[in-house]
């Protein structure tokens, strides 16, 4: 199963995040240029993660970005689910149809092994992916967060 860029700037987003003690926050400019991406590309996944309770955003001068409770409780394999609007890793209709849609094995297997790949995750939740070794070597990376 491979992810599209957008979930996987949006996973990125959510461990930096994680690894901010309480009140630090960083801007969505900075994770941009954390993760070597467009900012317009970070602004996307991150309005998407705040529709989705996953993040929240503070205006103003001392403002920035900061992982909800909910967030940092969230299962990743349910984030990924919901960011890849859990799309079918082929698809056999469109344009030019497969001849086997009616009788095609390959196409149930495929969904039985990408709902295996979501449970695998599900027990994984976003705090889970910072712990030691990732989170201090995330400390690292990047600028001093805001505020």
């Amino acid at each position: 199963m491979r992810l599209t860029r957008y979930t996987d700037l949006a996973l990125r987003a959510v461990m930096r995040l994680a690894v901010l003690d309480g009140d630090q926050l960083v801007t969505t400019r900075q994770i941009a240029e954390f993760t070597n991406v467009p900012y317009t590309h970070m602004a996307k996944a991150v309005t998407e993660l705040q529709h989705l309770g996953v993040i929240e955003a503070r205006r103003g001068r001392n403002g920035g970005l900061s992982l909800t409770a909910a967030g940092r409780d969230t299962g990743v394999g349910e984030l990924i689910r919901t960011l890849e609007n859990d799309r079918e890793v082929v698809v056999c209709e469109g344009d030019t149809p497969c001849p086997l849609s009616g009788a095609c094995r390959l196409r149930n297997a495929l969904r039985q092994a990408q709902m295996a790949f979501y449970a695998s995750l599900d027990t994984v939740t976003v705090a889970d992916l910072v712990k030691s070794p990732t989170g201090p070597v995330l400390l690292t990376l990047g600028g001093a967060p805001a505020g």
